[in-house]
């Protein structure tokens, strides 16, 4: 029940996270470019990055803790920072291949499945 409860509340908060960032940034800068969506997935890969040395050393967070942040906050804030946290994990661990892989498929055919839904959209 605490692991749900936990992915509720870091989900929400980095949905909303998430909404207000995006929205200031373009206040500021306007839309002309997706400064907000950049920034948004900046700063995840930031956190998701601290996160993951407080999890391998320097402070100890449960695995509860890391459920509330990891999964529930970054995952709703961005998923872009868990897919260079899983690419930077795989490159630690010796998989340059698989890291590789993983990059160039997720931004190649995540471009190309979004076409595609893009022209199935069209004909609906």
């Amino acid at each position: 029940m605490i692991k749900l409860l936990n992915l509720i509340v870091g989900g929400t908060a980095g949905t909303l996270a998430r909404y207000f960032l995006t929205h200031i940034t373009y206040h500021f800068l306007g839309a002309g470019f997706p400064y907000g969506t950049l920034l948004v997935n900046l700063t995840g890969c930031f956190i998701i990055g601290v996160i993951s040395t407080f999890s391998s050393g320097t402070f100890f967070l449960t695995y509860n803790h890391r459920i509330l942040l990891v999964t529930g906050f970054c995952g709703a804030f961005t998923t872009f920072s868990t897919f260079i946290f899983e690419s930077a994990n795989l490159i630690k661990s010796g998989e340059f291949v698989k890291a590789s892989l993983n990059i160039t498929l997720s931004i190649v055919l995540g471009f190309i499945v979004f076409k595609a839904g893009e022209m199935i959209g069209k004909t609906l």
